[in-house]
This record gives C-alpha cells, structure tokens and sequence, in this order.
C-alpha cells in the first residue's frame, strides 16, 4: 500500500483551531504501520476513523501504530481506537500501539485500555474483548459522564483531566460502572442523595490527587 495521508481540516476560527492532525500509513509486510500526529478531538474523529479502517482493509495481520507525534487526545479519539479493534477482532486481525506519546499514554492509562493494545495472550483475549464491549457502552453514554466531571469540577475544583481521573477511579473502587456512577452523580446535584460508599470513595479520590501532587492541567475535553 503506498504512503497515504489523512490531514484533518476544522471549521473552527483561526484563533481558536487546535493544532492539525495528520495520519500517514504504509504497508509493513501483512501489516499497516500508522503514524498518527497532532491533535485528536472530536473534530478529528471522522479523519482517524476513516484513515484507521483504511489502513485495517489493506493488511491482513492488522495494524500497528505510532502516537509519540499525538498532542492532545480525547475520548472521541478512544472510541475510534475501541472500534478498530472490535473490528479487527472479527476480522480475526490485531491493533497494536508500538510508541506512545505523553497524551495518548495518559488517557489510555487512566482508562485501563493500554493493554488492549499490546499482544496478549488467547486466554486473555475473551475478557480483553468484554471490557471493550463495556468501555464502548461508556462511550455511548458520554454527556453523562461529561455532566459528571462537570459536577467534580465545580465542586473540588479539580481540572477535566483529574474530574475524569476520580471518576474511573471511584468506578473501580466501588465496582460500579462508570455511566451509572455519572448518573448517581449527575441525579446528586438535582437533590437525590448520593450513596455513602458513593461520597467517601469521592472524597478519597480526591485526597489521594491532592497528596500526589498529580493535579493536571485544564484541557479542552470538558
């Protein structure tokens, strides 16, 4: 397959246009390596998806990706990521990620989906596939999620990035999925009472960021 590339184009103004994203794939023997750069959000979606799907069609083992050049990226850009590798699995192909850039690790790392990406065993492969399944259905329910770190946000003070940090990590905590943890949160702020395991779960996410030191800075994905 000869070197291809996706530029992504954004109606937004001049002043406030995120930095463009460009994807670029070449054929490595059965394989597509993709190198993905710049700036992932939901602008992009469309661009990557299309390019991914491209790249997956023309390689008969899969695709392999590089996003040590990716800037920002946000759950738009991991939905497509999930989907690709949904379909490559009924393809009875992979998608690996071989380098990571300090965006995209960050997101996959506090969304538990880094090794979704990285060989695994067959054993493994069923439950790999089911957390897919349960992180896509997440996805789904985003402007819940969303209203959710909103209400983090004012609340704690915390930025997108830590909003979202404390709810993966209470969704872990409590074994509570994480668009019915949104709910519980989003329905708290219309006065229903929030669980108590709920609230100290909470409040102990967000000592731990506090502790850390880990409190990172405003993004655009809120």
């Amino acid at each position: 397959m000869p070197e291809s590339a996706y530029p992504t184009q954004s109606a937004a103004p001049a002043a406030s246009r995120p930095r463009p994203s460009s994807v670029t794939a070449h054929q490595d023997d059965d394989r597509s390596a993709v190198t993905v750069s710049g700036e992932l959000d939901l602008h992009a979606a469309d661009t990557l998806r299309t390019a991914l799907r491209d790249a997956l069609k023309s390689a008969t083992g899969g695709v392999d990706l590089d996003l040590r050049g990716v800037t920002f990226c946000d759950c738009s850009a991991l939905n497509v990521l999930l989907a690709l590798r949904e379909q490559a699995l009924a393809e009875g192909k992979t998608v690996t990620i071989q380098a990571l850039g300090p965006a995209a690790e960050r997101l996959l790392t506090l969304t538990g989906t880094l090794p979704l990406f990285t060989e695994a065993d067959d054993e493994d492969d069923h439950e790999l596939g089911v957390e897919v399944v349960q992180l896509r259905r997440a996805m789904q329910t985003r402007p819940t999620i969303d209203l959710a770190r909103g209400v983090l946000m004012a609340t704690f003070g915390l930025s997108p990035q830590d909003a979202w940090h404390v709810l993966v990590m209470v969704s872990q905590n409590t074994n509570t999925k994480l668009h019915l943890l949104a709910q519980d949160l989003v329905t708290a702020v219309r006065g229903e009472p929030l669980p108590d395991a709920i609230q100290r779960q909470v409040s102990a996410a967000v000592a731990r960021l506090a502790e850390s030191g880990d409190r990172g800075a405003p993004d655009e994905d809120a």
